[in-house]
């Protein structure tokens, strides 16, 4: 199975058949971040950033550009120590 077709298989099962069907291109971009998360801040700062940039795709903001506004932030506070705040 493909990231792209679990993300499917996801959205299906979350109920968000009226949301368009993610692409290789989103996942690649949610994945991106994810790196840019995990290698700058720490582990637990991949899924919690995704997450974030879920809940504000879903309230209307640009999928690109919310991802790369994350992604730079994450980058330019790299080299912090996990657990710092």
């Amino acid at each position: 199975m493909t990231l792209v077709e679990w993300a499917e298989t996801v959205r299906v099962e979350l109920g968000l058949a009226e949301s368009e069907p993610l692409n290789k291109e989103d996942v690649e971009r949610i994945l991106d971040l994810a790196r840019d998360a995990a290698h700058s801040i720490a582990r637990p700062a991949a899924p919690l950033t995704t997450f974030l940039l879920g809940v504000a795709v879903g309230r209307g903001a640009d999928p690109e550009r919310a991802a790369r506004v994350l992604s730079e932030l994450a980058l330019s506070r790299g080299g912090r120590e996990e657990g710092d705040t």
